[in-house]
């Protein structure tokens, strides 16, 4: 049996005027308090003001996951709604206007926009972030090494910023395409293990290509705070029945990843999964990808497949996520359901400006549908 870890999730999300639908370039200072004051210690700023970040306590469970995100959804969303804001909770906002937005004060986000400038203004956007727990002295290069296969599935689960700068871009996650734009911030490195990895960010730092206290974004990396291994390839997802199916797979890949050898991947194993990446935030749960075993074609639904032979659920949080991710892939992502509302509100009548505030309402309502009532 595989070993059970912990875990933990960390979701962003925009503040927006209820009354409008658009991104809030400068929330009051009750609206922040208000944010502060119903998480507590859960509540984490972002880059930029009209963000916030919801870092959870250590799970044990799904149950606990379930638990504690359906309270905290419902609790921000009802106090906010006192100050006329709202939460957005998809990878990307549909129409926000992202060079009105401000940046944090804090002197860590100010060096982020010196350093980085038009890339870092451009990037208002929402994640989602799992954290996994790994035992004392295990190679987390080498834990990663052996799940990045199948990380441009678990983003193909969560697609939901298709539209951008009120067009729709043709993208199922054109977040990643943004997140493309910064260093550090795609797949890791083909870094054997943990000492190739150290000998990287020295040779970083020594160059000045990393600050001392610099971090890597890439899609999965090991987290310099906590003895984790961080998921961060997957886009902000409004239902969160998808988001807690993505953390419980991302959990149970790594848990059976404890249990085997490995190096770094080959070249070809590289290459394929580039390849799907690409395929994943492009065409998302519609395309064609290449298969883990024989490098054939497969569709959304026989890789999956292929994940469930290779990593057969042994729990009951396995079980309800492979069962949860089929039936994303069968119904759509966030994504395909925004296209849809935009599509229906055009069909309607609506002008475009009408119909990305229904995307807009549209993801709102879905943050707060309750975890397994369809």
């Amino acid at each position: 049996m595989a070993r059970r870890c912990t875990f933990g999730i960390e979701e962003e999300y925009l503040l927006v005027d209820l009354a409008t639908g658009r991104v809030m370039a400068a929330p009051s200072s009750a609206v922040v308090r208000c944010c502060r004051d119903v998480l507590g210690p859960w509540f984490a700023e972002e880059m930029f003001r009209s963000q916030v970040e919801v870092a959870s306590p250590v799970f044990d469970t799904l149950y606990q996951a379930c638990g504690f995100f359906t309270e905290q959804r419902q609790r921000l969303s009802q106090a906010l709604a006192g100050e006329g804001a709202g939460l957005y909770g998809a990878g990307s906002h549909p129409s926000a206007q992202w060079l009105r937005q401000h940046p944090r004060e804090a002197p860590h986000y100010r060096q982020l926009f010196d350093d980085y400038r038009l890339v870092a203004r451009r990037s208002l956007l929402n994640g989602l972030h799992v954290h996994v727990g790994v035992p004392q002295g295990v190679d987390r290069m080498q834990v990663i090494n052996r799940v990045l296969y199948w990380l441009p599935l678990l983003l193909t689960l969560s697609t939901s910023s298709a539209y951008w700068g009120g067009q729709d871009t043709g993208y199922m996650s054109y977040r990643r395409v943004v997140c493309g734009e910064w260093p550090h911030m795609g797949l890791p490195e083909p870094l054997p293990d943990w000492r190739a990895y150290e000998r990287y960010r020295a040779l970083l730092q020594r160059t000045g290509s990393l600050a001392k206290d610099g971090d890597f974004w890439w899609a999965i990396r090991p987290s310099r705070r906590f003895p984790t291994v961080e998921l961060r390839i997957c886009d902000g997802c409004p239902r969160l029945d998808d988001a807690l199916a993505i953390a419980a797979l991302f959990r149970h890949l790594v848990e059976h990843a404890l249990g085997r050898d490995g190096a770094v991947a080959s070249h070809e194993m590289r290459w394929i999964t580039h390849e799907n990446y690409w395929r994943a935030l492009r065409q998302g749960r519609l395309g064609t990808f290449i298969g883990v075993h024989d490098q054939q074609p497969v569709n959304a639904e026989g890789w999956l497949a292929q994940l469930q032979a290779q990593c057969p659920a042994d729990t009951v949080d396995a079980d309800r996520a492979f069962m949860h991710a089929r039936r994303i892939l069968r119904d759509g992502t966030s994504a395909d359901h925004q296209r849809a509302t935009y599509a229906l509100a055009r069909d309607q009548g609506l002008d475009d400006r009408q119909a990305l505030r229904n995307v807009v309402k549209q993801v709102m309502e879905h943050q707060l549908s309750v975890p397994g009532t369809g």
